[in-house]
């Protein structure tokens, strides 16, 4: 584990498409409202994956399967179906702005009440290389929290509405269910206190 004695905070990521105000009603319908995610018109191109995905991590397998539902209720298809995993259990769907949203939990069985409370949401940037993308976010003044060498980072970024990982690019897209290739933007802004930049992968950062 490497530690800093410096810490970055999070913001918002912002989403952008052709239609943002479609975006945020299937958002809020799928989600509920309160997620540090923002939404802007843009007439970037891309296309296939965009190099990332945002995860709600939740306390049991019955709040994955309520938000996959209204988020499949919404209008996004599925891309791997809620079920079990060595690690939890867990699904992945696809909005209809392109945006793929992971929702999981450590357990693998209910031990309560169903909710449809959020406890973490997880920006994974799916990077080139690992260990440079790590270089580059720490000489900005992020803290790192765990590190598994060329194969995963998250940082510490306490007190943020959000966490920030890093994948490689075609271990995230595998993850999610999709192919690794993909062009032109990410069609995402990370909102922080880091700066405005981009990183080795076109990630771009702002002010907030």
């Amino acid at each position: 584990m490497d530690n800093t004695s410096t810490h970055t905070a999070l913001h918002s990521v912002t989403l952008e498409g052709q239609d943002p105000a479609a975006a945020e009603t299937f958002c809020a319908a799928a989600f509920g409202p309160d997620l540090p995610v923002r939404f802007r018109a843009t007439e970037e191109p891309t296309a296939g994956f965009r190099g990332y995905s945002l995860s709600l991590v939740v306390s049991q397998p019955g709040a994955v399967d309520s938000l996959v539902g209204t988020a499949l209720d919404a209008g996004a298809t599925t891309l791997k179906a809620p079920t079990k995993g060595f690690w939890g259990y867990g699904g992945v769907v696809q909005a209809p702005d392109g945006a793929i949203w992971k929702i999981a939990t450590s357990s693998k069985k209910d031990s309560g009440p169903v909710t449809r409370e959020v406890d973490d949401v997880v920006l994974l940037l799916g990077v080139e290389d690992v260990k440079t993308s790590k270089k580059f976010y720490v000489e900005r003044g992020l803290a790192v929290k765990r590190s598994f060498g060329g194969k995963y980072v998250e940082f510490d970024t306490p007190g943020s509405p959000l966490m920030l990982a890093l994948y490689p690019r075609r271990a995230l897209a595998k993850d999610v269910g999709v192919p690794p290739e993909g062009s032109g933007s990410h069609r995402l802004v990370i909102g922080g206190d880091a700066g405005a930049f981009s990183d080795p992968d076109g990630f771009a950062w702002q002010s907030s």
